[in-house]
Order: C-alpha cells, then sequence, then structure tokens
C-alpha cells in the first residue's frame, strides 16, 4: 500500500525480512526496517518528518511512500495535514474478522479528512524499545470513508503478530490517540477516465479500491464499468464484504464482485459459491476488462500476490513493468495501476 516513487529521492533499508507465498491468496506479512531518508522539500512533508528522526522505525512498505509521484498537490483542506503530524482520538474499535479492525477516528470539529481519491495517510505511533527508551514507527493506510464524510474517518487494520504498528493500532481503546499525517496522493481518479475498471485485491487491499468503487458509484453521471477480484484466505476472513454486496446489488449494472478464497472449509465448501485455490489467468479473464487503452486494472494486496499478478514496483518505487500472469495476457503498464 504505497505510493509511486521517483528515481530523484532514495531511501536507505538497513534490515528488510519478507515472508512470501506461492499461494496467490495467501496473507503476508513483512518485518519492519529501520531507514535513513534523505530530506526533501518535495515528499509532501512525510521525507522530512523522518529525516528529522535518525533511526525511525519504519514498515517495509512504506519505503514507496518516501516520495511522491504527485508533489504538485495542494495542501489538505480537512483535519488531517500533509505537512505535520496531527493527533486524532479513538470513537470506536470494532473488530472484523479474527484479525482485523475497523477503527474510527474523529475528525475535530465536524470537519472532513481532507482525503481525495485516491490518497493514503501515515500513520505514526512511539514504542517501546528494549533499552527502554521509545522510538517513533509509521506505516501508511488507506481509510475507506469517503472523502466528503464530516466527524470521523475509519481505517482499517489487519493486526500482524509482527506488525508493531499494526498490532497496536488494533489494541486501541476508546479515547486513544494516535498522530497520522496526509494526504499522500496516490492514483489521481476522475469521473469516466475510463470505461472499465478492473480490480485485483487481496486481504487488507481492498481499502483503496473500495476508496475508488465508492467515488465512481456515488457520482450519478460516472459510467465506469467496476469488476472485482478480492482474494483472501477463507470467506471468514473477508473483508468488509457486507458492505461491497451491498453496493452491488444496489449497482448491479456498474459494478460485480468475484470472491476468492484459499480454502472454504468443509461446512463452507457446500454453501461457497466463489472460487477456491489459485487466481489463474482464466479467472481474471472472465472478471476482468481486457487490455485496451479505455480500460484499466488496478491491483494492491500482499507481496506474493502483487508478485504473481502483475509484479511489483521498480527498484524506484515507480509503477515498473508488467510481469505476472498480467502480462501472459497482453497487459502492459499503460493498462495497469499497482497500489
Amino acid at each position: 500500500d504505497s505510493l509511486a516513487s521517483s528515481s530523484h529521492h532514495t531511501a536507505k533499508t538497513l534490515s528488510v525480512g519478507h515472508v512470501l507465498s506461492p499461494r496467490v491468496t495467501s496473507s503476508q506479512t513483512m518485518s519492519l526496517a529501520s531507514a535513513f531518508v534523505r530530506p526533501s522539500s518535495k515528499l509532501w512533508g512525510l521525507g522530512a518528518a523522518m529525516a528529522a528522526s535518525a533511526g525511525l522505525l519504519v514498515q517495509p512498505d512504506m519505503r514507496g511512500l518516501v516520495t511522491s509521484a504527485h508533489a504538485d498537490a495542494q495542501k489538505s483542506a480537512g483535519s488531517l495535514n500533509p505537512k505535520e503530524f496531527l493527533s486524532f482520538k479513538v470513537l470506536e474499535n470494532e473488530r472484523l474478522t479474527h484479525n482485523t479492525h475497523r477503527v474510527r477516528f474523529e475528525m475535530p470539529n465536524n470537519a472532513a479528512s481532507g482525503l481525495h481519491v485516491a490518497s493514503c495517510l501515515v500513520v505514526r505511533v512511539m514504542l517501546p524499545e528494549a533499552d527502554g527508551t521509545m522510538k517513533a514507527a509509521v506505516k501508511p493506510y488507506t481509510p475507506v470513508t469517503s472523502p466528503d464524510t464530516r466527524g470521523h474517518m475509519d481505517l482499517i487494520v489487519k493486526g500482524y503478530p509482527t506488525g508493531k504498528v499494526s498490532k497496536h493500532i488494533v489494541q486501541l481503546k476508546v479515547g486513544d490517540t494516535v498522530d497520522m499525517k496526509g494526504p499522500i496522493p496516490k492514483y489521481p481518479y476522475e469521473a469516466n477516465l475510463k470505461k472499465n475498471i478492473g480490480m485485483v485485491a487481496g486481504g487488507t487491499g481492498i481499502t483503496p479500491m473500495l476508496q475508488v468503487i465508492e467515488a465512481v458509484l456515488s457520482n450519478p453521471q460516472d459510467q465506469t464499468q467496476l469488476s472485482l477480484v478480492y482474494a483472501n484466505m477463507t470467506p471468514k476472513d473477508i473483508i468488509l464484504k457486507k458492505k461491497l454486496d451491498e453496493l452491488a446489488v444496489k449497482h448491479a449494472d456498474r459494478f460485480k464482485v468475484f470472491y476468492v478464497v484459499d480454502r472454504a472449509g468443509w461446512l463452507g465448501s457446500l454453501t461457497w459459491r466463489g472460487g477456491k485455490g489459485f487466481i489463474t489467468q482464466d479467472l481474471l479473464k472472465a472478471h476482468l476488462p481486457p487490455p485496451a487503452k479505455e480500460n484499466l486494472v488496478m491491483v494492491c494486496g500482499p507481496p506474493g500476490m502483487m508478485a504473481a499478478i502483475s509484479g511489483g514496483k521498480a527498484p524506484d518505487f515507480s509503477q515498473g513493468e508488467v510481469s505476472g500472469a498480467l502480462k501472459a495476457m497482453g497487459y502492459t503498464s499503460s493498462h495497469v495501476y499497482k497500489f
């Protein structure tokens, strides 16, 4: 869930551990990395804050956020500020699955967040070190509330056992506070920009997709056709399924969703109507628009899924070339956007 970066700025990563799986639908975790970041006035405030904190703990998927592909974006008009971290209070913490929570934060004075489609924010928490000192850790998240929602903003957070930031957030109580900065621009969506948008998401990779889905479906003038392939470990792990199903029913002429799980279980196999196992080229061909100038496919998920479907981003964290299943199907970088 990181932003495409430019080759003009670099991050020196000291230690990164990736846990990858050949199963396309498997959940993934990534270990923390310590990074030192060269300051720049073009980092939308994020790089400067990181550079000011030598030894800042950074989640590996933060590295693509070090630079901005949209450095000319305007300052947030809502509660968030892209230049500095501000503190936000927890209003609710709801468990959605066995390891995923919806955490609602107050936007003061009934203001909107200031987010736009598609954008994310950065969360910063202070965590204790072995020597008793406190060190900042940061991680990007994509809110699932619409930009015009006032008074609150929701994050969907999966609490990975080794994820220091995510584990901290899912344990927050009402009244606790967290520092946030944003928005960080991603894909600059506009109504009717494409005729068809296909999406492939895994786990919490659904969050940027939902941002775009709701922006399209809430605009009667936007005739973009949407199709989503959403992969998870089991049916019980599907995040926001009720919401997605409601949108698919309400907007049946514009939005279709197909679920894929790694395993459905013995009882679930009797009632499960989605896909099971690998995401194959045949499955993608059945549910995504074909490669064409007027079509786009968005991809967001754990590293193993990205590698198999579209390939990861380039070493400089730009979009890079398309590989994996989509390349084999004839898609190029002009047809694919990697969140």
